[in-house]
């Protein structure tokens, strides 16, 4: 599956040119691009499709390359920017984004 499936081309990359050369705020990503209004069965696919190794989690590799998951032309994170995310999305402190934390912040 890719996130064209789940979600629409344009509105992916007008999300993509807005964080281009400002910090990457992922509530507001994740509202640009329409994942505010799906519902947990398909908040789930992106997950599990930015979840590319498989284990169930986002882990701060993976977060990294977030972008990319939506986009091939998406840019990577910085640093500061992986870090925050996961401490935004990372409710129970295990250095890593499970399902039910990322649906929680989609949707936060």
């Amino acid at each position: 599956m890719v996130m064209t499936d789940l979600l629409k081309a344009e509105e992916i990359k007008k999300a993509l040119d807005a964080f281009a050369a400002e910090t990457f705020n992922p509530k507001k990503f994740f509202e640009m691009i329409g994942m505010r209004a799906m519902t947990a069965e398909n908040v789930k696919k992106v997950f599990q499709v930015l979840d590319v190794d498989g284990s169930g989690f986002i882990e701060e590799e993976e977060l990294k390359f977030v972008l990319k998951g939506f986009s091939k032309e998406g840019r990577d994170l910085t640093d500061a920017e992986t870090k925050a995310f996961l401490q935004a999305a990372d409710k129970d402190g295990d250095g890593k984004i499970g399902i039910d934390e990322f649906e929680a912040l989609v949707h936060e």
